[in-house]
């Protein structure tokens, strides 16, 4: 596999393209963004952010990092690393360049797993990780050197928000959403026509029994119909499960810490959680596949 860097990148305060010059990003009306020394650039202005730190913690990500290094999530890594590629063969079938966005990327993990499936399958590829936390896009970067993907350019990594991104009109051919927080509008600006938005969302049944210790009542299952967004077709839907035996305190915190349940829940619910020293869990995802009208 050939990885390029991803070089249609956007001003985040006036949409102009940004062009590299050595290690800063620039527009042609003068802004300028300097790549970190750890690998990544920060297109999140200070009027962007409705925090001063947005996104997931820093103790979130390494809990995350740790959950997914164990392999416990990999059944989905391969699972949407093949819908991928399956549509990336035949588009650089003719040394085409396949574009594909992380969008809320953490750190790293489904990204790295799509260039390692990646190198024996396609040709020509460029990728990019975004997500808001800088956390994450950190840890991101940080790793970027010990995986498939071989950082041949610092901008493989953007901190950036989904609500607007940082990346030119029209230029991508695949967004991944990974248990994220999709914006249909933003997603259909960016994908080309007949680009394709992977998006994993949570089933009824995911993490079923970590829900049922740690608050009081569940929720209604919702319904499991797909609402269809503007510009996009729904093309396909299916649902991947399996059980997931955790064991140890350290395990199960992590997977309680990484999720938003660590908030959601009561104090009590947290402590039941922490009390417990192995607990096997539903593994519920659905992912479905919108092409770009």
């Amino acid at each position: 596999m050939n990885s390029s860097p991803f070089q249609a990148l956007a001003c985040p305060l006036d949409g102009e393209p940004l062009e590299l010059a050595g290690s800063v990003w620039r527009c042609a009306t003068g802004h300028s963004f300097d790549i970190a020394k750890q690998g990544y650039v920060n297109l999140l202005p200070v009027q962007q952010k409705r925090s001063s730190d947005p996104g997931d913690s820093k103790v979130m990500v390494a809990a995350r990092q740790r959950f997914l290094k164990a392999g416990h999530y990999q059944p989905i890594a391969e699972a949407v690393s093949s819908a991928v590629l399956s549509h990336a063969e035949s588009k650089t079938a003719n040394n085409e360049r396949f574009s594909c966005l992380d969008a809320g990327c953490g750190e790293g993990y489904y990204l790295r797993q799509l260039a390692s499936s990646a190198a024996a399958n396609v040709q020509s590829l460029s990728l990019l990780g975004l997500d808001i936390s800088k956390w994450a896009v950190l840890a991101a970067a940080r790793q970027d050197n010990q995986s498939a993907l071989q950082r041949t350019s610092q901008a493989s990594w953007v901190v950036g928000s989904n609500a607007r991104l940082p990346v030119q009109s029209g230029t991508l051919d695949s967004i991944l959403c990974m248990f994220g927080f999709p914006v249909y509008s933003e997603f259909a600006r960016v994908l080309k026509a007949g680009g394709v938005l992977w998006q994993v969302e949570a089933g009824p049944g995911h993490l079923k029994e970590l829900r049922e210790i740690i608050y009081p009542s569940l929720k209604p299952e919702r319904s499991g119909e797909c609402h269809l967004p503007e510009g996009f077709v729904h093309q396909s839907k299916e649902s991947l499960n399996y059980s997931l035996a955790l064991n140890g305190i350290g395990q199960i915190a992590d997977l309680l810490a990484m999720t938003p349940h660590l908030y959601r829940a009561s104090a009590e619910g947290r402590a039941r959680a922490a009390a417990l020293e192995e607990l096997s869990v539903t593994v519920d995802v659905c992912l479905t596949q919108w092409e770009r009208i």
